[in-house]
C-alpha cells in the first residue's frame, strides 16, 4: 500500500472526480473505465492501493451503474480509510478461487469499449480481454489525463508544498558538497534530507560531477569529486498527500576549471527566464519549449540542448503535460509542469535549470525560489 495522508481527501472532491471521469468516459464513448492501483487511482479515491499479483480495480461505468471497488479480501482493510459510502462506490471482495475478471464482466454486461488504466500489468489485461470477448480495450489515460493535467486549488497547493520543501534541500547543499566525497555520498546525505525536510521517500537523486553532469539521466557514482567541478543536482520525491517535487540546480565546488562555464551558464540562464516568462493562458506547449531552445540554438548550443524542455507533474513526477516540440496543447490555468533546458557538454560537464510552474489566469507563478545563477560553493 501507499504511504497514508496524514489526513484524509475531502470526500465531496473525490465524488466530483468520479463524477467527471464518468462523464469523461461517456464522452469518449467508453463505457466503463478499469482503474488499476496507481496515481489515476488515487486522484479518483484517495488511495493508490499496491499492484500485486490478485486484481484490484476500480469499475466506474460511464452510465447509471454503480462504481465498485473490487478488492481480495485480505487487501481490504487497505482501503478502510477510503470514504466509499460518501463516494457511492460499492466495495466487492473476492478470495482465492475466485475468479475476479468475471465478477467485473458480470457487473458491466456487454460492454462495447472499456478503457483500463495505461499502466495495467499485462497478467491483468489480458483475462480481461477473456472474460470480455466482445469488448474493444483501450488506454484510460487519454480519458484521465484531461482531468489530471488541469490541477484545482488543493492541489496547486500541494504542489507549492512540494516545491518549498525541495528548495529547503537545495538551501542545504553546502552542507555536503565538497571536494574528496563521492557522488554516492553526496547522494546519500541529500537522500536524507530530503525525507527530513518532508518528504515519504527520494523517488530519485542526481549527482552528476564534472562529466557525469553531461548525462541528464544520470544517477550517483563513485567518482570522486574534485575542485573546480560543475555539478547537476536533480532531486524531487513525493510529500504525503502524493504530490512530488522536482527541481534541479547546477552548482560549481569552487571556481568552474572550465574557462567556457561562466558564458555557457548564462545563456542557460537566460533561455530558461525566457521559457517561464513565456507561459501564460493561450500559448501552445511547443512555444514554451521553442522559447528555451532557440536562445539556446542562437548560441551555438543547440545540438547540447538534448531533451525535451518540460514535463507535468502531479501524483507523479512525470505527467502530461509535456512541454516539447509538436506539442500543440494550448496551456490553460491550472496546468503544472517543470520548464528544465540544459547545456551538455559531452565528456566535460553539463549543467541545467529546473522550476516547476502553474499556469495562472494571466500569467505563470513558479513554485521554486532558489536562485538560478550559477552556486559557487566554496570547498
Amino acid at each position: 500500500m501507499s504511504s497514508r495522508s496524514p489526513r484524509a481527501m475531502d470526500p465531496a472532491t473525490l465524488r466530483a472526480r468520479l463524477d467527471r471521469a464518468r462523464a469523461a468516459a461517456a464522452q469518449a464513448e467508453t463505457d466503463a473505465l478499469l482503474i488499476s492501483p496507481g496515481a489515476d487511482l488515487r486522484y479518483l479515491i484517495g488511495e493508490a492501493g499496491g499492484s500485486l499479483e490478485r486484481l484490484t480495480t476500480l469499475v466506474l461505468p460511464a452510465g447509471d451503474g454503480v462504481p465498485a471497488l473490487v478488492v481480495p479480501k485480505l487487501e481490504a482493510p487497505g482501503y478502510a480509510h477510503v470514504p466509499t459510502t460518501e463516494l457511492g462506490v460499492e466495495v466487492v471482495t473476492w478470495v482465492d478461487g475466485e475468479d475476479p475478471y468475471r465478477m467485473v464482466a458480470a457487473r458491466l454486461g456487454r460492454p462495447g469499449r472499456v478503457a483500463v488504466s495505461d499502466d495495467t500489468a499485462a497478467r491483468h489485461v489480458l483475462p480481461f480481454r477473456a472474460a470480455l470477448p466482445d469488448s474493444r480495450q483501450t488506454l484510460a489515460g487519454p480519458v484521465l489525463r484531461e482531468l489530471r493535467m488541469r490541477k484545482d486549488a488543493a492541489e496547486i497547493d500541494a504542489l507549492r508544498r512540494a516545491g518549498a520543501a525541495i528548495d529547503r534541500v537545495h538551501a542545504r547543499m553546502g552542507e555536503w558538497l565538497r571536494p574528496g566525497r563521492t557522488e554516492a555520498e553526496v547522494g546519500a546525505d541529500i537522500t536524507a534530507a530530503i525525507v527530513e525536510e518532508g518528504h515519504t521517500h527520494a523517488d530519485f537523486v542526481i549527482v552528476g560531477s564534472g562529466p557525469n553532469g553531461a548525462s541528464p539521466h544520470h544517477d550517483v557514482s563513485g567518482r570522486v569529486i574534485e575542485r573546480g567541478d560543475v555539478v547537476v543536482i536533480d532531486i524531487g520525491g513525493p510529500l504525503p498527500d502524493g504530490y512530488n517535487s522536482d527541481s534541479t540546480r547546477t552548482y560549481a565546488v569552487g571556481e568552474p576549471r572550465d574557462a567556457d562555464v561562466a558564458a555557457t551558464y548564462a545563456v542557460l540562464q537566460r533561455a530558461q527566464q525566457a521559457a517561464v516568462t513565456a507561459v501564460r493562458p493561450g500559448m501552445r506547449a511547443q512555444d514554451i519549449d521553442a522559447a528555451a531552445r532557440e536562445i539556446i540554438a542562437e548560441a551555438g548550443f543547440g545540438e547540447n540542448f538534448i531533451h525535451r524542455t518540460g514535463h507535468g507533474i502531479g501524483l507523479e513526477v512525470h505527467e502530461e503535460p509535456y512541454i516539447v516540440g509538436g506539442n500543440e496543447l494550448v496551456l490553460e490555468a491550472g496546468m503544472a509542469f517543470s520548464v528544465e533546458p540544459g547545456i551538455y557538454q559531452t565528456g566535460r560537464w553539463g549543467a541545467r535549470i529546473e522550476d516547476i510552474v502553474v499556469v495562472t489566469e494571466d500569467g505563470v507563478e513558479p513554485l521554486n525560489t532558489r536562485p538560478h545563477e550559477l552556486v559557487v560553493l566554496e570547498p
